[in-house]
């Protein structure tokens, strides 16, 4: 069997981290087993369609590196890929159901649904529709023709035994056909299909293989069984694949932080990160190795390792990972990702200097082990290229040092900063150290108001390193702005 899945999202919304793992699935496995990765876009719903979904989706899959081999804009012998498309051939699949006896149009008016529904209620009745029009009457139809109704297209579920279906993560599924919905819609009175019955066709005509899916579509799953029966045709192997959970064991969502995938790209991820952590979230390789890259996977992707309970998103470890990546990259490609970053922060001319660029290579070894996020470069170097308008007092002055202390310990840095470029690094924190212990204080206790003046901040990169660049000037001058400060 030539493997052939497909990613179909609907353009409702930025895709969602959930979306984006289905979708690498897809596509390692697709790559593992040499077969194609198609791309369709389910927009027969179009009330739900949002602006700029579209171009959401193809700059997600064109940042992760995922090439579709079919679909919208590249195109394929298998096409539309666009739903709203196809109407036409919907609309002939449609009459084919409907000549075979296997589904039958619907005149119930919203007004007689609702009060269905209420009745059902008031009762405490299985919800549902009650198959009305399965015997309704040529004078009923025609007298609601008459009136203007438009009638939508029901499929006939059957009301005895039951429906199974092996699933290649769960296992066995069956329910009883009496659980499955009632009837459901086939084609919506707008003359549009619903997500059900495009769904069904397009994997058909498009010889899809294997569904890999998320789990919330397992109660779907008996309906498109039953369609498929209904047209005599074969349905592909189903995989339903797990939810992802925030760390509180609930689906995830805004209210556990970033969701969206560009979310994250704003946030300072990169691909490579992002693509291993996901990809491990309902799915092991072994109980040992964590780091694949995107090659990895496409050579040892399998379905029989994904996990039948839900992945837990932890955001902590995505960051790990992230800064795993970001600190082995390659000069070229770090210089690529983090310049335009201090370019947005006005860190940097926009565009860079050659100046400025020079100075941001030089600052790459003391900088690069500190980087969880691409955004992290702005802390990290700003104090190379502003002046420091405002200082934190208390980061100024650390806890258990008086004023005074530190007004002391920064003065007495003074000389020393004069000859900091005639000493190596080692050499200059031998140097201060020896004047701590002249002075009677702790290292820590003139190493740390010293950064705090020289970089603007606690937690800049290595001490000497960064005064080193800055230059003894510079770093001479903040510190008697500090000293001004303390008087």
């Amino acid at each position: 069997m030539s493997v052939r899945v497909r990613y179909a999202p609907s353009p409702t919304g930025l895709q969602h981290i959930g979306s984006v793992r289905t979708a690498l699935f897809n596509y390692f496995f697709a790559k593992a087993n040499g077969g194609k990765f198609i791309l369709r876009v389910e927009d027969t719903d179009q009330t739900r369609s949002t602006e700029g979904a579209l171009e959401d989706l193809y700059a997600t899959l064109e940042w992760l590196g995922i090439d579709y081999d079919e679909g919208p804009v590249k195109g394929g012998e298998y096409g539309p890929y666009i739903q709203s498309e196809r109407t036409e051939i919907y609309r002939e699949y449609a009459q084919k159901l409907i000549d075979a006896g296997k589904a039958y149009y619907c005149y119930c008016t919203e007004e007689r649904l609702n009060e269905l529904r209420e009745y059902q209620q008031a009762n405490k009745l299985d919800p549902g529709y009650d198959r009305k029009c399965q015997t309704i009457s040529e004078e009923e139809k025609q007298s609601l023709i008459s009136q203007g109704v438009k009638p939508v297209l029901r499929l006939k579920v059957p009301t005895e035994g039951k429906t199974t279906i092996e699933d290649m993560v769960l296992g066995t599924i069956t329910r009883r056909n009496r659980d499955v919905m009632v009837d459901p819609i086939l084609m919506k009175a707008d003359g549009f299909p619903t997500y059900h019955f495009a769904n069904v066709i397009d994997d058909h005509l498009m010889e899809i293989t294997h569904i890999l899916r998320a789990q919330e579509w397992i109660p779907s799953a008996p309906v498109h069984v039953m369609l498929y029966e209904a047209f005599g045709w074969e349905h592909p192997i189903y995989a339903h694949l797990p939810n992802v959970n925030g760390k509180d064991g609930k689906k995830l969502s805004k209210r556990h932080g970033s969701t969206s995938l560009v979310q994250f790209r704003e946030g300072g991820y990169i691909p490579e990160g992002l693509i291993n952590y996901v990809t491990l979230v309902g799915w092991s390789y072994d109980d040992k190795r964590e780091f694949f890259t995107k090659e990895d996977f496409e050579q040892l992707f399998t379905l029989d390792k994904i996990s039948k309970s839900p992945g837990i998103f932890d955001y902590k470890k995505l960051d790990w990972f992230n800064g795993q990546y970001l600190r082995k990259l390659e000069d070229s490609r770090l210089e690529e990702l983090l310049i335009p970053v201090l370019e947005r922060a006005n860190v940097v001319s926009n565009p860079i200097t050659d100046e400025e660029r020079d100075i941001f290579i030089k600052a790459m070894p003391i900088f690069r082990e500190r980087l969880t996020l691409t955004t992290d470069i702005v802390d990290c170097i700003n104090f190379l290229f502003n002046d420091i308008k405002d200082y934190n007092l208390d980061e100024l002055i650390p806890k258990k040092m008086e004023k005074a202390d530190v007004f002391k310990v920064l003065e007495a840095t003074i000389p020393l900063l004069e000859n900091v470029e005639n000493h190596s690094v080692e050499e200059n924190e031998e140097i201060f150290k020896a004047k701590c212990d002249e002075l009677g204080f702790k290292v820590s206790q003139m190493f740390m108001p010293l950064r705090v003046a020289v970089t603007g901040t606690k937690t800049s990169p290595p001490l000497f390193e960064s005064i080193l660049l800055l230059g003894k000037d510079k770093a001479v001058e903040r510190v008697k702005n500090c000293l001004e400060i303390l008087k």
